[in-house]
């Protein structure tokens, strides 16, 4: 399992388009969403919006690594042979389900960072060093959760289904989610839907962060159940495809 997380990471990292969007392009997404609002307040947090939009945008950058090379890699190698070739080693469903999840959440980790430099340098976010620690720490941790969902994304869909598939996911999740605008900002009814979503509690985690509030526990839960099902779904699609094969 190891020989193929490095082998993962060398992959994404030769990718320049991919690591253009994974990792500049949630900064720069900030930069112009946060804009000249340095003082503005969100509603309901006492967080400006640049603070409050640095913790969004993290999350979206360490979302797009794991989710968008998760899902197209996994589709392509499937109908390229590759998949068909691991199958013939001692490699078991879920040490290939941990190996894309792992090597995935490495990668996110640069577009993690990336966002934070911006907000600290340029935004003038002010935090406590063990803020910008837990802060980075749980975003990356919580990046699992969308790793293991374009792992099950890549079984469900075929080579040319598999991007439109997951730009609806991925615009879905983050635009309800409130990784692109504040959810107060939401009609009462998506309010009631994006609480339950894992990109709302994503988020939710590092805002409480900010607040120096110990994480909610009802959004750790909702991030662990989510976690179980996509990454067990992506076993189970695994074992599946094997089975067909």
């Amino acid at each position: 399992m190891n020989a193929l997380i490095k082998l993962e990471l060398v992959r994404a990292f030769r990718n320049k388009k991919f690591l253009f969007f994974s990792v500049l392009y949630p900064a720069i997404l900030f930069l112009i969403i946060a804009g000249n609002a340095k003082d503005t307040r969100v509603d309901g947090t006492g967080l400006t919006l640049p603070t409050y939009m640095m913790v969004s945008m993290a999350s979206f950058g360490a979302l797009t690594a794991v989710l968008m090379g998760n899902s197209e890699r996994i589709a392509k190698e499937r109908e390229g042979g590759w998949v068909r070739q691991l199958r013939l080693t001692p490699l078991p469903g879920r040490g290939y389900v941990l190996a894309k999840t792992a090597s995935a959440a490495v990668v996110s980790l640069p577009s993690i960072v990336v966002v934070f430099l911006a907000g600290a340098v340029i935004k003038h976010v002010r935090l406590d060093a063990w803020q910008w620690l837990a802060l980075t720490g749980i975003i990356w941790a919580g990046s699992l959760v969308f790793a293991a969902l374009g792992v099950a994304i890549g079984y469900v869909a075929s080579g040319d289904a598999v991007r439109p598939i997951t730009m609806i996911v991925y615009f879905g999740l983050s635009i309800l989610g409130g990784l692109w605008m504040p959810t107060t900002t939401f009609p009462q009814f998506l309010q009631d839907i994006a609480k339950w979503l894992p990109t709302h509690a994503y988020a939710a985690l590092g805002r409480a962060i900010e607040q120096s509030q110990a994480p909610h526990t009802t959004d750790i839960a909702i991030l662990a159940v989510y976690f179980v099902l996509f990454a067990g779904g992506a076993a189970w699609l695994y074992r599946k495809d094997t089975l067909k094969a």
